[in-house]
């Protein structure tokens, strides 16, 4: 397995006034990534709103995604479930699609104890893809320690994780202890405020909500990141940070699809249970979006 490296845009799902989804909108998005020079794509988490998805429009976009992106930069193909056999199934399709790479989130609500947490993403590393496992304990309830990381990497076909937790020390310790175990594990920050400091302790890039907007600029910090120019990224960072900020003053994907609306980018409105930006919201996000010289 090839070491990822980078940032990957987890990309929304664009969608008309009447909630039906913008495919056309969804190509031309991807386009504009690829001409941005962005390293990867992640199409289905849950910055796509993959939960109010229905599987015919999950087959479609991973169709234009994998039509626009193979060969070019490597897909990560969102692929959890709180049931393991729809996990397993996602995989399988991920891998069936000719993804690069299956996103495999902690269950969520069910709140598995470790044993059974080992035992999904070892079902789901049966099928045979490369698995990046996705921890984030904000939205499923269930952090996964680094002693627990260490034995699912152990499995085979884990390839790295996206680490959203919001804890450095963890991040720390995950880089620490899963570069002496496993060559070549990938560790991406799941927040873009925090890529600058998971690369300077080792890791090795983000899987960004804030490159539906910016794919050249975050593309350029995390690239200087890797390269050891800590200065430049340093002032590329201090830059975004009102950006990065905006981007969770309400549940994500609602400020960026707002930001991308305001910038002409295709994103349109959000389905329900999301609503759209709140009003008092809206003077917030142009602020900090221009501050950040993005719009």
């Amino acid at each position: 397995m090839t070491k990822l490296r980078g940032a990957f845009t987890a990309l929304v799902t664009p969608m008309k006034a009447d909630g039906s989804v913008d495919y056309d909108g969804y190509r031309a998005l991807i386009r504009f990534q690829l001409e941005s020079g962005i390293s990867g794509l992640v199409p289905l988490g849950t910055t796509g709103e993959t939960p109010t998805l229905d599987e015919d429009e999950e087959e479609r976009l991973i169709d234009i995604a994998m039509e626009e992106a193979k060969g070019k930069v490597p897909v990560i193909l969102g692929a959890g479930s709180n049931n393991t056999r729809d996990a397993v199934k996602y995989v399988k399709r991920a891998k069936d699609k000719g993804a690069d790479y299956a996103l495999v989130v902690t269950p969520y609500y069910n709140k598995p104890n470790d044993e059974g947490l080992y035992l999904h993403f070892a079902a789901c590393a049966e099928v045979g893809i490369p698995i990046i496992v996705y921890n984030i304990a904000g939205r499923t309830g269930k952090n996964i320690s680094t002693s627990l990381l260490v034995r699912i990497a152990e499995l085979p076909n884990i390839a790295g994780v996206k680490e959203a937790s919001g804890d450095v020390t963890q991040m720390m310790e995950v880089i620490e202890r899963l570069g002496r175990v496993k060559k070549n594990f990938t560790v991406l920050s799941g927040d873009d405020a925090l890529c600058l400091g998971l690369v300077a302790l080792g890791g090795d890039g983000v899987i960004s909500v804030m490159s539906n907007i910016a794919p050249a600029e975050v593309t350029a910090m995390t690239q200087a990141a890797l390269a050891g120019d800590l200065e430049t990224a340093r002032k590329m960072h201090y830059t975004l940070l009102p950006a990065f900020r905006a981007c969770f003053v309400e549940t994500n994907p609602v400020p960026i699809k707002a930001a991308m609306n305001m910038k002409g980018l295709p994103a349109g409105t959000v389905r329900l249970p999301l609503a759209p930006l709140a009003k008092e919201h809206e003077q917030l996000v142009r602020s900090a979006f221009s501050a950040a010289g993005i719009l």
